[in-house]
């Protein structure tokens, strides 16, 4: 293993060679937010003299993990909080230092807004190396310190993070043989999410010039007035004065028994807006908010108005999302028609009317009626609709491969795409591995390569999305099919 040593604008780095792949981890694009900083928007990191080490992972938000029954999420979510205060980093994986003008993928991980980090095996961006791609993956704040709208805090500090990476991507990309103009936004679940947001963000206009949303759209933010009944919740729990001394006051240790505690499914407190709906469906507490000035609008209001037309959208769903949370904890089998109508109507005013939308009444199990109900309801409906009002040229895709686990039920479910993306089957392959024992390499060599001639110069074998057009292209199958109007539509936005 060789080293290799680059200059970025705040110091030189030394990272490693190996297989055809350099690898620098753990570099930091932001100052730590730590101390007085915990609660600021990002700023440039202080410049170093010496060579700094970036051979080895850095440090993770606070965070906390729980094992999941009867899956390894361990390369999907990591292993939980990797102490440190330098942990706004940027893991990059380049095929050569010296090219020049290689398009550049940036990687935002999911996981809630509470959860994951750049250092997890299943986006190792070693792949998209070989492929001729800079890749670069990336951490931000997460829980109360990124997407809580403390009183006297900006807000979206998640948000915040993220734009500063970019810039520091496009500041520094170069010099890992990237071009700074081509720059593609990618991420999954949460980070799909916070893409989407951020297509529509005047505060990142032109920073990009595409994005891929994996399982993610742009439905799932909050007003900041409904965000702060958490704030207050919090505070209330924690005995402190709802205000950014009253936070700054309370240690990360502590933050995460609270945001574990108000995570809880039997946590009461409601999140719903004005029209009684609860956009992220109780996935999680802790979201971006909209009007200020990161989001002044709902991303799909700014959609309307032309935000974002600028860039290419790659969007799609997985066909199974939900399975993921109903099938591996029973869920699913244990619910019964009141039970299942009641779950939902915590989030949804028109519950009933949806159920029976989707088979309830019919004969049909009330727990898969509602499996199937909110897969549409929770990602692939309201990812239709971001592609519906984007203005810009839009491309829609579902992955259906169906995974073996659990008997073959958790079929093509949340976050199944991921070791495909990535090329990176390896890490989930097993007995308890969310790909099961024997997934298909050459579906994963396919669809690694339409994200890579997607970045490289916007290419896709498939037409776009519009509304009036469905055409959405299924990635096992290799073939677009025109798509009708799911059940739900008339229940959402």
């Amino acid at each position: 293993m060789a080293e290799v040593i680059v200059a970025t604008r705040s110091g030189r780095i030394r990272g490693s060679s190996a297989d055809g792949v350099t690898r620098f981890l753990g570099i930091p694009y932001a100052a730590a937010p730590v101390g007085s900083a915990r609660f600021e928007s990002p700023r440039p990191h202080a410049p170093w003299d010496d060579v700094r080490d970036a051979t080895r992972p850095g440090p993770t938000a606070p965070q906390r993990t729980k094992p999941f029954p009867g899956l390894d999420v361990v390369p999907i979510i990591g292993c939980g909080w990797e102490e440190g205060d330098d942990f706004l980093t940027a893991n990059v994986w380049t095929p050569d230092v010296e090219a020049r003008g290689l398009p550049v993928m940036l990687w935002i991980h999911g996981g809630g807004f509470v959860l994951g980090s750049n250092n997890v095996p299943v986006s190792d961006g070693s792949s998209f190396a070989r492929s001729g791609v800079v890749c670069v993956a990336i951490n931000y704040r997460l829980g109360v310190e990124g997407f809580l709208p403390i009183p006297g805090v900006a807000t979206n500090l998640g948000l915040r993070d993220m734009i500063a990476a970019i810039r520091w991507v496009r500041e520094n990309v170069a010099a890992f043989g990237g071009d700074p103009e081509n720059i593609t936004l990618f991420g999954e679940s949460a980070g799909a999410m916070a893409i989407a947001d951020l297509v529509t963000s005047p505060l990142a206009r032109g920073l990009f010039r595409r994005a891929i949303v994996q399982s993610g759209h742009g439905a799932m933010t909050r007003d900041i007035g409904v965000a702060q009944r958490l704030v207050r919740k919090l505070a209330k729990v924690l005995r402190i004065v709802p205000s950014r001394d009253g936070f700054a006051g309370v240690g990360f240790s502590q933050t995460l028994d609270i945001v574990e505690k108000i995570s809880a499914p039997a946590a009461r407190i409601d999140l719903r807006d004005g029209a009684g709906r609860e956009p992220v469906f109780g996935i999680s507490r802790f979201v971006p908010v909209h009007g200020d000035d990161v989001l002044p609008l709902k991303p799909l209001d700014a959609l309307r108005q032309g935000a974002g037309a600028e860039v290419d959208v790659l969007i799609g769903t997985n066909a199974d999302e939900m399975n993921l949370y109903l099938v591996p904890t029973g869920v699913r089998n244990k619910l019964g028609k009141w039970l299942a109508t009641y779950i939902l109507h915590r989030s949804h005013p028109q519950a009933r009317k949806t159920l029976k939308a989707y088979g309830m009444g019919s004969g049909k199990k009330p727990g898969q009626v509602l499996m199937d109900a909110m897969n549409d309801l929770v990602f692939r409906w309201p990812a239709r609709r971001f592609a519906e009002e984007h203005r810009g040229r839009t491309h829609m895709y579902e992955f259906e491969w169906r995974s073996p686990m659990f008997g073959g039920e958790l079929g093509a479910s949340h976050g199944m795409e991921l070791p495909f993306v990535f090329d990176t089957l390896a890490t989930t392959t097993g007995p308890e591995g969310l790909t099961g024992e024997a997934p298909p390499q050459e579906l994963a060599t396919r669809i690694h390569a339409i994200w890579v001639g997607f970045a490289r110069d916007g290419s896709l074998p498939w037409d776009e999305f519009t509304r009036e057009k469905r055409t959405v292209y299924r990635l096992a199958a290799g073939t677009a099919i025109d798509e009708p109007v799911m059940p739900c539509a008339p229940f959402l936005p």
